[in-house]
């Protein structure tokens, strides 16, 4: 009988189907972050204070220079292949408010196609301000927990 290599294909492809909708799901480690980053072309990191992260404005997890150096808990996620970003840290004594960061209607910019399960369903009805760095972020506040993405739009001084 020629069943035995369809039940093993089957099986193969329900085994894969499974893992494809639980990945997301997973907590980090290397199978996932190299899967994520192989077919999601993402990658993820969390410092545990914005000091922590890196200082060159070119390395792939450097935080913009509007995010107070008190802030904790951050978390950025990037798309390997572009300039789209998700953070998300929680302010520590240093307010938001600063000259790179505007009040009022920011632009209208998507919110980034990225997969971070820390990452809030809807934001756009929370976004209030506009902060600006190399690129023009989105940014929500929830109590003391900021949320900001971009699209990789550059900021108007980034294009002068």
């Amino acid at each position: 009988m020629k069943r035995r290599p369809l039940v093993i294909a089957a099986a193969t492809v329900g085994v894969l189907a499974t893992a494809a909708f639980a990945l997301p799901n997973l907590p980090p480690n290397p199978v996932t972050d190299t899967i994520d980053h192989k077919v999601h072309k993402e990658k993820g990191k969390r410092f545990a204070t914005a000091a922590d992260a890196p200082t060159r404005a070119k390395a792939p997890f450097a935080l913009p220079s509007w995010i107070p150096k008190d802030a904790t808990d951050v978390r950025i996620r990037v798309r390997t292949t572009g300039e789209a970003r998700l953070i998300r840290f929680d302010l520590g004594k240093t307010p938001l408010d600063g000259p790179q960061c505007t009040a009022g209607t920011p632009k209208r910019q998507g919110a980034p196609k990225l997969h971070a399960r820390w990452w809030p369903n809807e934001l756009r009805a929370e976004v209030r301000s506009e902060c600006r760095d190399f690129h023009q972020y989105q940014v929500a506040v929830r109590g003391k927990r900021v949320y900001a993405w971009t699209d990789g739009t550059p900021s108007p001084r980034a294009q002068g």
